[in-house]
């Protein structure tokens, strides 16, 4: 097919080798994405965490206060 074209053929032999080059990577490409993607989810989530427990200990001293007010009633 090369040959019935006008085009170099050091040029479409180039374009092909940079085709399969670019073919060739993607699987490693789209391995490193889907790990970066993993790993920021991973560290949202457990900033989440952090935050909630952080909330819920600031709220503690008012709960136990709420239930130690109705207790004593």
């Amino acid at each position: 097919m090369a040959g019935n074209s006008d085009v170099n053929p050091q040029v479409t032999d180039e374009v092909t080798q940079t085709n399969v080059t670019v073919i060739g990577e993607s699987p490693a490409q789209a391995m490193g994405t889907l790990y970066q993607i993993a790993a920021q989810a991973a560290g949202i989530a457990i900033s989440n965490a952090n935050a909630n427990q952080g909330n819920l200990n600031a709220l503690n001293p008012t709960i136990v206060a709420q239930a130690i007010k109705i207790i004593s009633k």
